[in-house]
């Protein structure tokens, strides 16, 4: 079960210039969903479904903004706020598009002609159609040599393996990266991941949490691993991990219980000047409080220092299906002379500045985000919030107003599609 998805944005080094806004399309509004954006040199392809909650993928020249490209899929959402988009140009030019999974069997689209979406074509199989059956957070990323990877869930939530492919453009082909999974439950468990995230020291760095059941509160123990090449993964003090990586067999960062106040995909990787991993996530304190906190890698083990003091804030976390959440947190990086951590609390972006040597708080004030920035431009209907989608690389976002999460349950009414918008940087858009 994911958090909503609301990605916490970078670091912005002066006041952000107005940005443009071009309307793409009517979309579904009942539910958050996570779209896709993906942007080349000459292109910008958007993922989306639409007022019908019919798999759609729009595209456009950077350059000319007069003309899109739409291209319906056969591939109908329903209620489930899992079932988000994920999108990758691969070397060739060619675009897949992975959508709609939710322990579900493969839905995967390739074009035959690059960059031209009206040649999607339904892939069925990747690599072997006896695995591909239960397939959940699907994720597209490159290796260290530039090759497209996609990551998935196999199986459900207390009960599921991380996998890899690796796809050859010479081919067409996929192929497992990995003889068996990454990631093993044993039947008995899953890991929630975040990443892998490729650091300043070229290594990928992923960090992940285990979950007993489908039951939220049982999200346990913060761990790690990091990899060269996504296939030969080690602990951060450089020991081999065999593969795949139990329980028993990874590293624990901090030994949290379940019903202790973590949440599978709120454990992000971040990096300090010095380039060291670090972790953010949330637990409860001491006094019941739901608190931040940050792990960094130094000497002979992981420091964990609290971050936030907050008194009165706790969130409850449990049950089934997607949650309403009050917490979503991205990972550290460098700002001047500190660290900073952007958190969003109850729909509010909060900047938590660290001190380098120690990551003790020296300052929390309030954050920017681009849902905030675009609030008084884009109309958002009461008891509805802002998604967003930003391309870090370009500058260039998606927006959109939806509901919350509904515990994947279907709502009395319907409401109106929104408008999809494309969020330009003044400079792109001239």
């Amino acid at each position: 079960m994911p958090v909503a998805a609301a990605p916490v944005p970078p670091i912005q080094a002066a006041a952000p210039e107005t940005p443009v806004l071009t309307a793409i399309d009517r979309v579904w509004s009942g539910h958050p969903v996570g779209f896709a954006l993906a942007v080349t040199d000459r292109q910008i392809f958007v993922g989306y479904y639409d007022a019908a909650r019919q798999l759609t993928i729009a595209s456009r020249s950077r350059s000319d903004g007069a003309s899109w490209r739409y291209h319906k899929l056969d591939s109908w959402l329903g209620w489930d706020s899992h079932n988000g988009i994920a999108m990758a140009v691969d070397a060739s030019g060619q675009l897949h598009v992975a959508a709609n999974m939710h322990n579900d069997p493969l839905n995967y689209f390739r074009t035959t002609a690059p960059g031209d979406v009206r040649t999607l074509a339904r892939v069925p199989m990747m690599v072997d159609a006896g695995v591909e059956r239960r397939m959940t957070y699907p994720i597209f990323l490159t290796d260290a040599a530039g090759r497209l990877i996609f990551k998935y869930r196999d199986g459900g939530s207390g009960n599921g393996n991380e996998r890899f492919n690796r796809y050859d453009p010479a081919t067409g082909r996929w192929q497992a990266l990995l003889s068996g999974p990454l990631i093993d439950g044993e039947g008995k468990r899953n890991a929630y991941a975040v990443g892998p995230v490729l650091g300043p020291d070229k290594r990928f760095h992923l960090a992940w949490v285990w979950r007993e059941t489908p039951d939220a509160a049982t999200n346990h123990d913060l761990s790690y691993a990091r990899s060269a090449d996504l296939q030969h993964w080690e602990r951060s003090d450089g020991t081999p991990l065999t593969l795949p990586i139990r329980l028993s067999t990874a590293e624990i960062v901090d030994a949290v219980p379940v019903r202790a106040g973590m949440i599978n995909n709120n454990t992000v990787p971040g990096f300090d000047a010095r380039g060291r991993p670090m972790i953010s996530f949330h637990k409860f304190d001491a006094h019941g409080d739901t608190q931040i906190f940050v792990a960094r890698r130094e000497g002979r083990g992981w420091r964990i220092v609290q971050v936030s003091d907050w008194r009165g804030f706790r969130w409850e976390i449990g049950g089934g299906g997607s949650l309403d959440s009050r917490l979503f947190v991205g990972g550290v990086e460098p700002a001047g002379d500190r660290l900073r951590l952007r958190v969003v609390r109850d729909g509010a972006p909060i900047d938590f500045l660290l001190d380098p040597d120690t990551l003790a708080r020296v300052e929390e004030r309030p954050g920017d985000s681009l849902a905030a920035r675009l609030a008084a431009r884009v109309a958002v209907p009461a008891g509805m919030r802002l998604g967003t989608v930003e391309d870090a690389g370009s500058g260039i976002a998606l927006a959109w107003a939806t509901r919350p999460p509904n515990r994947d349950l279907a709502t009395a009414d319907i409401p109106e599609p929104a408008t999809l918008y494309l969020v330009l940087p003044p400079v792109l858009a001239k």
